[in-house]
């Protein structure tokens, strides 16, 4: 009860802060220097239509209306959105976030200063091109690069990068709107739209850093305040504002019921949430009016349906998978050999019978993996293995999972997953092992736990870093330990393997890759005679000749690879006669 008492007067008291400056339409009229009327501006993404400059909701109601295909306009500070709402019910919805706002003359810059990364403004075609495939992976609606380049001196339109110091790529970015210049805003505002992170950054703080540095860019320039939309239930968000000040305001938005907006104005059904493999999956089923039964959430088995015709799936593993070819991906080294057979390049492999035969195979060629034959997401394999201590507890590790333990010949190359659907490549992406950045305060086991905070979030709780045995190994064999503090800026690797299960990020090469690599993934498909696959290479570059094939997945996780159409290809498969596009 204290608690809700709480929030009601904390509601009303930002409420009426926020009545304090709100004028009506004649108020505004008398303004010595008047707004302009119908304002709307187009932002890329869609227009952003300013509701407080409209006599007419019917306008407001026909603008939203006659939204572009694939874009996703906005009606924002509207006086009367039931009204408007009431003029076109089965088109518009009223949008279930909430407005929060930051009063820019009580706002205080943070003393702390962002570590491994820098914010400003954009200046390239290649940071708009990066900033669409960040807003592509975070399901938004993303403004053509071109339209951010060529609004890029804009006074309206103001968009803000954070660029990672150490391999130059944006990692996040925002953009902000000054009300002021767009329709000379007696109340002399602005507001933040479009935030998003990369959710392979590794740094922590990307997005309250961009807010702040936005706030402080309008701060600047003699703004009253900046508002911001986030949904009703991001907790988190929500939190992360008002520990900065932002307080709620009773301002709401209009929207055009599209495929974009859908999960905003259908309530989901009532079922047992599956993880994100699977829902990618589903999302796209039910996009085309195919069926879904679910048949047991915890494992992520479902079937979906179509006219006569039923598939059982478990992911992205489906009925068309037969029993042969998912016995031969999971055992590596019947994979291996397959292969091999076939023509295709695979690291040396022995079977692990007594300990002076794998001595004698780490002896010659110094470097080993080992791995149990049977398994997946990385669990008992030991990368880069050199000494005869390290191999015997790597095969120990190994048969926690499998009593048959295979070692290989340790190859050097980027770890590249190829996504193959129906024999042709859909995806591919660079996977890189876990790492953590030090700041001079943090043990490496306090690092490793934060990370694995911000992996946890942005994976849908598929991805962290394990504090066990192997993870050990590697911070050890780098000179430190689970207590040593790392370094200001000192990056250090805490896994050998780059799956996402334990800690990896993966990050899409898919326009990178070689005629030789395609033709090698959909030959190792063939090989082992699998509809869909995820292939393991490594490869010195992407866009060349040389590669050996460590592994097949009978089950990859398609929604690593967004933006690319994994989940519309996988369905294409299944049921070709839904195909639309």
């Amino acid at each position: 009860m204290a608690e809700r008492d709480h929030l009601r007067h904390r509601l009303r008291r930002s409420h009426s802060a926020s009545l304090d400056t709100w004028k009506n339409r004649e108020d505004w009229a008398e303004c010595e220097d008047p707004p302009k009327r119908d304002v709307v501006l187009r932002c890329g993404w869609g227009r952003l239509i300013f509701g407080q400059t409209f006599r007419d909701n019917r306008k407001i109601a026909e603008l939203l209306r006659s939204e572009a295909q694939g874009k996703r306009d906005i009606a924002m500070y509207l006086f009367d959105p039931h009204v408007a709402l009431s003029l076109a019910p089965q088109e518009l919805f009223l949008d279930p976030s909430h407005t929060f706002r930051l009063w820019l003359e009580r706002y205080r810059p943070d003393s702390r200063r962002p570590k491994g990364f820098i914010v400003r403004l954009l200046q390239t075609l290649e940071d708009a091109e990066a900033a669409q495939n960040i807003y592509l992976k975070r399901k938004m609606v993303p403004p053509p690069p071109a339209f951010m380049w060529e609004n890029r001196m804009s006074k309206m339109l103001t968009y803000l990068v954070a660029e990672d110091e150490q391999t130059g790529h944006v990692i996040g970015t925002v953009t902000g709107v000054d009300h002021r210049e767009a329709f000379n805003d007696p109340e002399n505002g602005a507001s933040l739209w479009a935030l998003a992170v990369d959710p392979q950054a590794a740094h922590p703080g990307i997005g309250e850093t961009l807010v702040r540095h936005l706030a402080e860019y309008f701060q600047a320039h003699g703004r009253a305040f900046m508002d911001l939309s986030v949904m009703y239930d991001n907790a988190p968000a929500i939190h992360l504002y008002e520990n900065l000040g932002f307080v709620r305001v009773p301002v709401f938005a209009l929207k055009r019921k599209n495929p974009w907006n859908e999960p905003l104005y259908i309530a989901p059904e009532p079922e047992t949430p599956l993880n994100p493999y699977a829902t990618i999956i589903i999302n796209e089923a039910r996009r085309r009016g195919i069926g879904v039964d679910i048949l047991d959430a915890e494992a992520a088995y479902f079937a979906l349906n179509f006219g006569g015709r039923s598939i059982v799936c478990r992911e992205s593993l489906s009925e068309l998978t037969s029993a042969v070819a998912m016995s031969r991906c999971d055992d590596k080294a019947v994979t291996s050999r397959l292969l091999s057979q076939a023509g295709l390049r695979v690291p040396q492999q022995m079977l692990v019978s007594t300990e002076e035969k794998s001595q004698a195979f780490l002896r010659q060629y110094g470097r080993i993996v080992v791995k149990p034959t049977r398994g997946e997401q990385g669990m008992g394999i030991s990368v880069d293995i050199r000494d005869e201590d390290s191999l015997n507890t790597a095969i120990k590790e190994a048969r926690k999972f499998c009593d048959r333990v295979v070692l290989e010949e340790f190859a050097e190359g980027q770890d590249l997953r190829i996504i193959v659907i129906g024999f042709k490549v859909v995806a591919a992406a660079i996977r890189r092992p876990a790492q953590v950045t030090g700041d001079g305060q943090h043990t490496v086991q306090e690092l490793i736990k934060k990370h694995s905070r911000r992996r946890a979030a942005a994976t849908g709780g598929e991805s962290h870093i394990p504090q066990d045995a192997e993870t050990e190994r590697c911070i050890q064999n780098a000179g430190y330990s689970m207590k040593s503090v790392l370094p200001q800026g000192e990056i250090l690797l805490v896994r050998k393997t780059a799956n996402l299960h334990t800690g990896g990020t993966i990050h899409d090469v898919t326009a990178l890759l070689s005629h030789t690599l395609c033709q090698a993934a959909i030959e190792a498909a063939r090989a082992i005679d699998i509809p869909v696959t995820g292939l393991d290479f490594l490869v010195p570059k992407i866009d060349g000749k040389e590669y050996v094939i460590v592994e097949a997945n009978e089950r990859p996780g398609l929604a690593n690879h967004e933006p690319q159409p994994t989940a519309e290809a996988f369905v294409d498969l299944l049921f070709p006669n839904t195909i639309w596009r």
